[in-house]
């Protein structure tokens, strides 16, 4: 739920600053841009930190070395969240995050299932994390260049 709060009050609070003349958040396409960077940022800071370890056991145990897609994919968001902000590689980000969400989802459906916990705290059920994947791979879409304005 995390990088839900952290889209949308990020978002919230681009559009405030826009509003409040700084002109690169004049628009709501650069502010959603900025809002999925940071949901990114966030998301990727727990491939590192305490919540790893609960990262690693969300891995299906199909895919071999889950420390390792940890590692890859959290390199991954770090990369499409400085992506998407620039205009040259924007579009490639975009896809590349849209191609990631989708990667990752088996690993959100395996820990819905399991009733894991990230940090002590249990997992979204099956079809909240659904509806939240849906959210954020449409905050990507509409964060994408084909949405710019």
């Amino acid at each position: 739920m995390a990088p839900f709060v952290a889209l949308l009050s990020s978002f919230l609070l681009f559009r405030a600053m826009g509003f409040l003349g700084w002109s690169f958040f004049d628009q709501w396409h650069t502010s959603l841009q900025g809002a999925v960077a940071v949901m990114f940022l966030l998301t990727a800071s727990a491939h590192w930190g305490k919540r790893r370890p609960d990262l690693i056991r969300m891995v299906p145990p199909a895919f071999p070395k889950p420390a390792s897609i940890v590692t890859i994919t959290g390199y991954l968001e770090i990369a499409g969240a400085i992506g998407i902000l620039i205009p040259a590689v924007s579009q490639a980000a975009s896809v590349g995050l849209l191609l990631l969400l989708l990667a990752m989802f088996p690993a959100n459906v395996f820990a819905a299932r399991k009733k894991l916990t990230i940090g002590g705290k249990p997992v979204p059920r099956l079809a909240v994390r659904v509806v939240l994947q849906l959210v954020f791979i449409g905050a990507v879409v509409l964060a994408s260049p084909w949405f710019g304005v």
